[in-house]
């Protein structure tokens, strides 16, 4: 599975670093919208890098997107995480109108970083360039 997100964003950066604790068995990898690989990714589920407000989840031929993209990989990270699978008793589109509202401001609420995460050698490998 490949999580497409901000690499300059530091509210993005933090759920990388989130899942890297988090994911015990490396199911994830990951693709910043900066990246070749995840311009592609965004490209072939019709997303645009310019005004993204969304993290693109991919698995295969299937794509998730908003809060359905959290709430999958907080599914597969498993544990007490899977708890937050609760949310989906919440209408989507309440859902996403939060998501798009925070996604929308994130550089002003979170900060931005003028560089790209760089992962520890120990993680480097599942990043994709």
């Amino acid at each position: 599975m490949i999580v497409v997100f901000d690499a300059q964003c530091l509210l993005c950066n933090g759920w990388v670093q989130f899942l890297l604790k988090h994911d015990k068995d490396a199911v994830f990898q990951f693709a910043s919208i900066q990246g070749e690989t995840g311009r592609r990714l965004l490209a072939t589920a019709g997303l645009k890098v310019s005004g993204l407000e969304t993290l693109l989840l991919v698995d295969g031929t299937q794509t998730w997107q908003h809060t359905a993209a959290i709430l999958r990989v907080l599914h597969v990270v498993g544990g007490a995480w899977r708890l937050a699978w609760a949310a989906w008793l919440v209408p989507a589109p309440v859902r996403d109108a939060v998501y798009r509202f925070v996604a929308r401001n994130r550089y002003r609420i979170f900060g931005r970083s003028a560089v790209c995460l760089v992962p520890s050698p120990l993680h480097a490998e599942r990043f994709l360039t």
